[in-house]
């Protein structure tokens, strides 16, 4: 019996993934990531880093890249709510520059699979989020890049969360058609 259900969005290659929880009086159970499943999607990654990190209501991370090395992630939330988007960065998509976005929560348990070639970001919606994702490749700081959130070319449809809280780096990042990344 398979775990995941693996639903397509409206860019190629970019999966919003619902998995099977198996609920009862002692909590739940479920399964996070099962290679032959994934692969029979036509989802061939080799994991090869685990990250996680906490915010609080309002933290906007992203929309991150890296410029040599680029990463294939597959997010997930344990606790809270957060909408998360990837941005296509492929040099000959036909959605280059456009967005996807989700509700990923530690309710729903959905997961998001973006592969290499985008931009990634995430708002955390509820008080507290804890965010956890796998990479295909791992991380080099000197390659990292970013796109500014608000690129009104982009026109990500953010929900209203009252103060965005950015990193120093987030605030100077600049817009997609400033920065150029293609992949």
């Amino acid at each position: 019996m398979r775990n995941f259900v693996f639903n397509e969005t409206k860019i190629k290659d970019v999966y919003i993934i619902d998995v099977k929880t198996y609920c009862d009086n002692r909590g739940y159970f479920m399964e996070t990531y099962k290679e032959s499943d994934f692969q029979d999607a036509g989802l061939n990654y080799r994991f090869v880093q685990d990250n996680q990190s906490s915010s609080k209501k309002g933290v906007l991370r992203g929309l991150h890249f890296q410029k040599k090395h680029p990463q294939a992630k597959l997010v997930r939330v344990l606790s809270g709510k957060v909408f998360d988007v990837a941005v296509d960065l492929r040099r000959d998509s036909d959605t280059y520059g456009q967005w996807v976005g989700v509700l990923l929560s530690g309710e729903n348990h959905r997961q998001f699979m973006i592969p290499r070639g985008f931009a990634h970001g995430f708002i955390v919606v509820s008080d507290y989020a804890e965010f956890v994702y796998k990479c295909d490749e791992l991380y080099y700081p000197q390659y990292e890049g970013g796109i500014a959130w608000n690129d009104k070319d982009i026109a990500v449809e953010w929900p209203e969360v009252g103060e965005i809280i950015l990193s120093e780096k987030d605030k100077k990042n600049p817009t997609l058609e400033v920065c150029k990344a293609k992949f």
